[in-house]
Order: structure tokens, then C-alpha cells, then sequence
């Protein structure tokens, strides 16, 4: 990590999955593009998985893209480092459903990266970097308005 100057922010992974029937608007590269060009992350890898009705899959990583029908996710050509790999491809084949294909995006939260650095300057140790599903948070308030009701 020192080799950034330590001060890397945490990485996640996305998997959106988009069923043979999907509109595929193309609203969402865009609004991905603009939090990277605003150093909020940083797009370190992104896979393309398609799951045949058959069960079988195969994925791709953002080269080549302009025959692979990808839609605005073109953008993305190019963003592959290498962390992704097979077995990523594999888990995401096992999370969505036959006729349907995924992209992956392996991403750095950059806007955390300077925090996590003074942390580390200040004698603090980051141990974890922990996701709350959205729903659950849903769930937690309407729980608390439907008690303070």
C-alpha cells in the first residue's frame, strides 16, 4: 500500500445483472464516469459474464468491446488489472440467472484513501471496511418511524 503513498482507499466489487430483457438505457455509465471523473473511485477492473439458458457461462474483461454489445459500458475499455479472475467470473455465473449476462466492476472508494492515510498517520489501524445492504437499511427506518408512530 506504500507504493500509493498509502493512501489507497477501500475496494469493492459490484455485480449488476441484467436480464435478456432489459431496457439497457444506457443511464448508468454515465453517472459511473462521473464519480471517476471527479476522483470519488477509481475503476480498476471491469468483467462481462453472459450465462447461457443452458447453464453455462463465459466471461470477458473490457477489451475488445465494441462487437461484444456491451452498450455505454465501452468506456470501460481497457479497465482490467488483473484482480478479477476466473473464479470471480464463476461466483458472479452463480448469482444470476440463466439468459442473463453481468458486468463486474472492481472499484477504489478514492475519496477514502486521504482519510484512511491520516488514520494511519495519526497511530490509528483501519481493520475493516464493512457493507450495509441498502434494503436493510430501508428495513431499519421504516422500523423506527413505524415504533416513534
Amino acid at each position: 500500500m506504500e507504493a500509493h503513498g498509502g493512501d489507497l482507499g477501500p475496494i469493492d466489487i459490484v455485480v449488476i445483472a441484467y436480464p435478456a430483457d432489459a431496457p439497457m438505457t444506457g443511464d448508468a455509465a454515465p453517472l459511473l464516469v462521473d464519480l471517476v471523473e471527479r476522483g470519488i473511485i477509481r475503476v480498476l477492473d471491469v468483467m462481462f459474464v453472459i450465462k447461457n439458458e443452458d447453464g453455462t457461462f463465459s466471461g470477458f474483461d473490457a477489451t475488445d468491446l465494441d462487437d461484444k454489445g456491451v452498450g455505454d459500458f465501452t468506456v470501460f475499455e481497457g479497465a482490467s488489472s488483473g484482480l478479477l479472475v476466473s473464479e470471480d467470473v464463476a461466483t458472479a455465473a452463480d448469482a444470476i440467472e440463466p439468459g442473463t449476462a453481468a458486468v463486474m466492476i472492481l472499484y477504489e472508494n478514492r475519496w477514502a484513501g486521504p482519510f484512511v492515510a491520516a488514520v494511519r498517520r495519526n497511530g490509528g489501524v483501519p481493520i475493516a471496511f464493512e457493507r450495509i445492504p441498502a434494503q436493510d437499511l430501508i428495513d431499519a427506518l421504516d422500523a423506527a418511524e413505524a415504533a416513534a408512530s
